[in-house]
């Protein structure tokens, strides 16, 4: 058998892109599992994309109240962690927040440029609460109560990357870093035995912004775990010299306030990291760094700061860089 190489394959899915890196004997052809890899990513977004209509998911967006669905395994198993981080974070993270979303404009409908009226905000929050989801795990079903929309986009990319690293491993690829919009996983090492590593840019940082250039960027080994990082600086809006970010707090129905740039969340599992970013977005620096040290969880927030971007670290995110 040849010496195992690094191979790269891409491609794109639930309207961003893929990347898949591993080690591979050089005699064989990551390229030849494309079309597999690629199949693995379709199930997902075919499931559980809000922009399909006939997806499972939208399909119980659709549904009338008072109704049972039967979903299939992943997207049941998605929506059930989705709904388990919404309890956990006593709804500080809400996947039915999406009414919310589309009403600021950073959701399918047009974009806004000034603030939606306030009864209109009110109206919205009605239809709010992961509480009012049943599950019933036997059978794989959601009870839709009427009005709800449930949204995984914070939780699917994660799952995905993780339902490809697992294909990877059912074929024999035993090291690999895989990439699905931003959020990635890896696992082994390269042929010259060091690990997967990944930059984490500190977002619009102009040259000599900072004091130092290790601020640009974190180095972070993947081999093993996961990171997904959630960010302020693609969507929002400016109006009355108020920015607007895209990520609205289920709790009361504005975008979050802090001056968050960007949480970066390593876990074990893609599909833990996802939802956690969002969640220590609408916290914020002060509660969802003390969230972070009681739960033992290693985040990074990247602030906008009075002399620029300032990051802030959780204990387990230090060690982490160490490892």
């Amino acid at each position: 058998m040849s010496d195992p190489v690094v191979q790269s394959v891409q491609g794109e899915t639930m309207g961003t892109f893929w990347s898949v890196r591993a080690v591979v004997p050089a005699a064989l052809s990551l390229a030849s599992r494309v079309n597999d890899l690629q199949a693995v990513l379709d199930l997902v977004d075919g499931q559980m994309s809000t922009y399909k209509p006939a997806s499972a998911l939208s399909r119980f967006n659709a549904a009338p109240g008072g109704t049972w669905h039967v979903l299939p395994a992943e997207c049941f198993e998605v929506a059930r962690h989705a709904l388990q981080v919404a309890r956990e974070s006593d709804g500080a993270y809400d996947p039915t927040v999406g009414p919310l979303v589309n009403l600021w404009g950073f959701g399918p409908d047009a974009a806004r440029r000034e603030p939606p009226a306030r009864d209109s905000i009110e109206a919205a929050r009605e239809r709010i609460g992961w509480w009012r989801i049943k599950l019933d795990a036997a059978t794989h079903s959601l009870f839709q109560p009427g009005g709800i929309y449930l949204d995984l986009s914070s939780v699917a990319k994660g799952y995905a990357v993780d339902q490809v690293g697992q294909y990877l491993d059912n074929t024999g690829i035993a090291s690999w870093l895989v990439e699905v919009g931003g959020e990635l996983k890896g696992k082994g090492r390269k042929p010259d035995g060091s690990p997967w590593r990944i930059g984490i840019e500190r977002p619009g940082a102009a040259t000599g912004a900072v004091q130092r250039i290790d601020q640009l960027s974190q180095v972070v080994c993947l081999s093993g775990r996961a990171i997904a990082t959630s960010g302020d600086y693609r969507r929002r809006f400016d109006a009355q010299g108020v920015t607007y970010s895209h990520h609205i707090d289920p709790r009361t129905g504005w975008p979050v306030p802090h001056a968050v740039a960007s949480v970066s969340v390593l876990a074990s599992e893609a599909m833990q990291a996802d939802p956690l970013g969002t969640l220590m977005t609408v916290l914020g620096p002060e509660q969802g760094m003390a969230c972070a040290r009681k739960r033992g969880l290693a985040v990074m927030f990247i602030l906008h700061g009075a002399q620029g971007l300032e990051e802030r670290l959780s204990p387990a995110f230090e060690a982490a860089l160490a490892s």
